[in-house]
């Protein structure tokens, strides 16, 4: 089993800035790829970031320049930076792991990020 535990949603004025957490934890061998997605009402769920074991990002156009993402394996969670939101990042926002060898996905539960003046 492998539990994943977001935190740091909430709710921000457009150009303020929120750092999200996610911490894997359970039957974890190694990690390919950590990342984070996100769905707006009535949308589908797309990609945000995502940061691969070598260090290596890939970050939506609509997000690059604002949003950074980290990791630290040594306690198998991912951080992503959101800076100068706006109100469309509003969102459910989801944690993903990609596992090594499989590359079978774990979700998190999800976190809302509102941003509204």
């Amino acid at each position: 089993q492998v539990q994943l535990v977001e935190s740091g949603g909430g709710l921000v004025q457009p150009g303020g800035s929120l750092r999200l957490s996610c911490a894997a934890s359970g039957s974890i061998f190694s990690i390919n790829v950590m990342g984070w997605y996100r769905q707006a009402p009535g949308k589908e769920r797309e990609l945000v970031a995502t940061i691969d074991s070598d260090g290596s990002t890939n970050a939506a156009d609509s997000v690059k320049g604002r949003f950074t993402i980290s990791r630290d394996n040594a306690k198998n969670t991912v951080y992503p930076q959101m800076n100068s939101l706006k109100p469309e990042d509003t969102a459910v926002y989801y944690c993903n792991i990609k596992m090594h060898p499989t590359w079978r996905d774990y979700w998190g539960q999800g976190t809302q990020v509102t941003v509204s003046s």
